[in-house]
C-alpha cells in the first residue's frame, strides 16, 4: 500500500468520527482548544489502537490464507464503505432518512448518540462509547492491513494523527455550520474505501498495474 492510498484510507476511515463530531460540536456552546482537543484524542485513539488489534489477531493466520489476502482485504473495504455510502445517503434524506429535531436542545443529527448537557458530552462516560462505536470499522481495516503486509506502526499513527485533526475540525464545523456535512461526510468516505478496495483487487488480479 502506497503512501497516498493510507492516507487516503485514514480520510476514510476517520469520516465516522468526523461526522459524529459535527454532532458533538452541535452540543458544545463554546468549541475552544481544549474541548475539541479532548474529542480528538478520543477519537484518535481509539482508531488507532483498533487496527492495531485487528492487524495482530490476523497476522496469525497471514500465511495460511495468502492466496486470497486480496478478496478478503476487498470485501471488507467494500462492506464498510458500503455501508457508509448507504448510511450517508440516508441522512442526506435519499433512503427516507429520519427527521431532525426542531429544538435547539437536542441534537440536531438523529441517532448520533451525543448527549444533550455540555458537560456530559465530553465525560469518559459518553466518549468512550462513541469512540468505540466509530472505530469498529479500524478493526476490520486492521485485518486486511496483515494481508496486504503493511508497517503497521507507520500506519496506525497515520490514521490516528488525521482522525485526530479530522475530529477536531469537525467540532469546530458543528459548532459553527451545524449538521449539513454528517451524511456527506460518511458518503465521502465510503467512496473512498471501495475505491481503494477495488484497487488493492484488480492490481492482485493483474488487471491494473501501478
Amino acid at each position: 500500500m502506497s503512501f497516498l492510498e493510507l492516507i487516503l484510507v485514514a480520510i476514510g476511515l476517520s469520516m465516522d468520527a468526523f461526522a459524529v463530531a459535527i454532532c458533538i460540536g452541535l452540543n458544545l456552546k463554546k468549541a475552544d482548544l481544549k474541548k475539541t482537543l479532548v474529542v480528538g484524542l478520543y477519537f484518535g485513539f481509539f482508531q488507532a489502537l483498533m487496527p492495531l488489534i485487528g492487524y495482530i489477531f490476523a497476522v496469525q493466520f497471514n500465511e495460511k490464507i495468502i492466496a486470497f489476502d486480496h478478496w478478503i482485504a476487498f470485501v471488507l473495504l467494500g462492506i464498510i464503505g458500503g455501508k457508509m455510502i448507504i448510511d450517508g445517503l440516508r441522512k442526506e434524506g435519499y433512503l427516507g432518512g429520519v427527521e431532525k429535531p426542531d429544538t435547539a436542545a437536542a441534537c440536531p443529527v438523529v441517532g448520533c448518540g451525543c448527549p444533550e448537557d455540555e458537560k456530559a458530552t465530553l465525560s469518559p462516560k459518553a466518549m468512550i462509547p462513541l469512540a468505540l462505536a466509530t472505530s469498529i470499522d479500524a478493526l476490520a481495516i486492521g485485518v486486511s492491513f496483515a494481508f496486504l503486509q503493511v508497517h503497521i506502526l507507520p500506519t496506525i499513527l497515520s490514521i490516528g494523527s488525521i482522525t485526530l485533526i479530522l475530529s477536531v475540525m469537525g467540532v469546530k464545523i458543528g459548532s459553527i455550520f451545524g449538521s449539513r456535512f454528517k451524511g456527506k461526510a460518511e458518503l465521502l468516505g465510503g467512496v473512498i474505501l471501495l475505491v481503494i478496495g477495488v484497487k488493492i483487487l484488480v492490481e492482485h488480479l493483474g488487471i491494473l498495474v501501478i
